[in-house]
């Protein structure tokens, strides 16, 4: 397939590219970028008055595949990536079985081969089963391709054994993802403690036990050597932390997710379980600390922690609700929309976050678009009007605190190792 992308304005960090410029795509890979390009071409997409980037690269997605296949499936999920711009998808481990060992890191990735619209990379589990009481087999599943290893879900809460796991991935250089929240002062809340949870009348869960966990974390990191990633971070004071771990060299880096970017716990304030997450929703002053943390590069990567549920599962009274909505498919729209229309971030700075960082934190190929790379790609209009209808969702899972949001821009076409996997919004089944 040779695709020639041409007139499009082309925003890379990798390369330092702002641009309008065409872009020759064959065999999968990029051949060549440069202006009035003059190749034979299977397909020539005028990109005139759109922006040409790196394929989003999400490295905190839940596709529940296997066993919750009710929730989600490696398709269904790679199918909303594909109409979100994201090309790549990094799968969390608390699936059933649990993907604690080399067998069911190779089935996934088989499965993701056969039947994915985007590249899935496979977390690990650090503990065998999420249990927390042993370690799962990180060697043998690094070998089959793991990109790191997570109790997602889960805090390992023996620092005995998170620091032997440490000192174990240090041997074949690969990342512990932390699920960095203290269970004991977490488990009686069901939203942020602040005023909305006041007004609720429902327990709230304190900041501090996200802080707390978080220190734990990066003191190991510094005792052990060990590439510590802390995922989805939504406090001031553990973001604070991290800031200052990084200052004294030691090897950590973390996330922050959309939502914590763009909402806060007032989203909870009608007890709409679409809102209710782990961490929780937090109050503005921690919104404005992970919009910092991005600018500043406290936050090496944005991510949505993508959660799909079943509907009868969400349907509930808010404190029994599971934590967790689909967000591949707004991700994009809502930073746009929230933070670079309103000139918070520039466009720079998220593709930066959203694409070219997390393949160079991870080591995985992608968010790139420099001549020879895989030709992985989203086109995206700044200035398309649309209005998010969950019930459009190609998830699995139809519901999303952004349900009726007027959003400006989206990605209109996705590009997946040089074939279109989505054009004008829709996704190209496959054949």
């Amino acid at each position: 397939m040779k695709i020639l992308i041409k007139n499009g304005r082309v925003v890379d960090p990798s390369q330092k590219m702002d641009k309008v410029c065409d872009i020759y795509i064959k065999d999968g890979k990029v051949v060549l970028i440069g202006k009035n390009i003059q190749r034979n071409a299977d397909e020539v997409f005028d990109a005139t008055g759109l922006v040409v980037i790196p394929g989003l690269i999400d490295v905190h997605t839940h596709l529940r595949e296997p066993g919750y296949e009710a929730k989600e499936t490696i398709a269904t999920g790679t199918m909303a990536a594909a109409a979100g711009g994201v090309t790549t998808v990094a799968c969390m481990p608390n699936t059933l079985p649990v993907c604690d060992n080399s067998i069911v890191v190779s089935g996934i990735k088989e499965r993701a081969a056969r039947s994915g619209y985007a590249h899935v990379e496979v977390v690990g589990a650090i503990t065998k089963g999420l249990a927390g009481k042993e370690l799962a087999e990180m060697a043998d599943m690094a070998e089959k391709g793991a990109m790191a290893f997570s109790d997602d879900g889960h805090y390992v809460k023996s620092s005995r054994l998170f620091n032997l796991a440490a000192k174990y991935v240090t041997a074949f250089g690969k990342p512990l993802i932390c699920h960095a929240i203290d269970p004991e002062l977490d488990s009686d809340g069901y939203m942020h403690e602040g005023e909305v949870s006041a007004k609720n009348g429902l327990p709230g869960v304190p900041a501090l036990a996200e802080d707390i966990a978080v220190a734990r974390d990066v003191l190991i990191a510094e005792y052990t050597g060990a590439h510590v990633h802390i995922a989805h971070c939504a406090s001031k004071r553990a973001l604070d932390i991290i800031r200052q771990a990084k200052k004294r060299g030691v090897n950590v880096s973390c996330e922050v997710t959309v939502h914590h970017l763009t909402l806060t716990d007032a989203a909870c304030a009608d007890y709409n379980t679409s809102a209710k997450i782990n961490p929780p929703l937090r109050s503005q002053e921690h919104v404005d600390a992970c919009r910092v943390a991005v600018l500043d590069g406290t936050a090496s990567a944005i991510v949505t922690d993508h959660s799909p549920h079943c509907p009868e599962e969400k349907d509930v009274e808010f404190r029994n609700a599971p934590n967790g909505f689909p967000g591949l498919e707004t991700s994009l729209a809502v930073i746009l929309t929230d933070l670079y229309h309103t000139k918070i971030f520039d466009l720079k700075t998220i593709i930066q976050k959203m694409s070219c960082e997390p393949a160079k934190l991870f080591g995985i190929p992608g968010g790139t678009l420099k001549v020879g790379s895989v030709a992985d790609v989203a086109i995206i209009d700044l200035d398309k009007e649309w209005t998010i209808n969950q019930d459009n969702f190609y998830s699995k899972c139809h519901m999303s605190p952004y349900n009726g949001k007027t959003c400006r821009g989206k990605a209109v076409a996705t590009i997946l190792a040089g074939n279109f996997v989505m054009k004008e919004g829709k996704v190209i089944h496959h054949a």
